[in-house]
């Protein structure tokens, strides 16, 4: 499936999907109790919105036992992959040059951070060769 297949989750079903990537498979029990410790959500707002998240393909459900186990039905880094091309694409007009130049001017990167990025562009680099 490429990228752009992926659903697009919403910033609470991105949030019930990192505690799934974390975790691995959970109950709703489970992801309620985690989403509690940040601010008060309700048993029944969890177990729907991993409802919905089933039914967009966001999520798979192992029914076989009388409590439900979800699990993420994607790679986080595939999830980031979409995400960020969407990001690029309709923020920066397609320009990964742009958000990077933007990132770097507002944010004081560290030395092991530049250091990684330029890393980073000297493997992209050898791997065009």
């Amino acid at each position: 499936m490429s990228h752009s297949q992926i659903p697009r989750p919403t910033d609470s079903e991105l949030e019930i999907m990192q505690i799934l990537w974390q975790h691995g498979p959970a109950s709703v029990r489970f992801v309620n109790d985690l989403l509690s410790e940040k601010r008060d959500v309700g048993y029944t707002t969890t177990l729907k919105l991993l409802q919905i998240m089933y039914e967009k393909g966001l999520v798979t459900r192992d029914d076989t036992n009388r409590t439900h186990v979800y699990q993420a039905a994607f790679k986080e880094s595939d999830m980031q992959q979409r995400l960020l091309d969407q990001f690029v694409d309709t923020a920066f007009r397609g320009s990964a040059v742009k958000m990077v130049m933007q990132a770097l001017g507002n944010h004081r990167a560290s030395r092991a951070e530049l250091d990684e990025i330029k890393a980073l562009i000297e493997k992209l680099e050898k791997d065009k060769e």
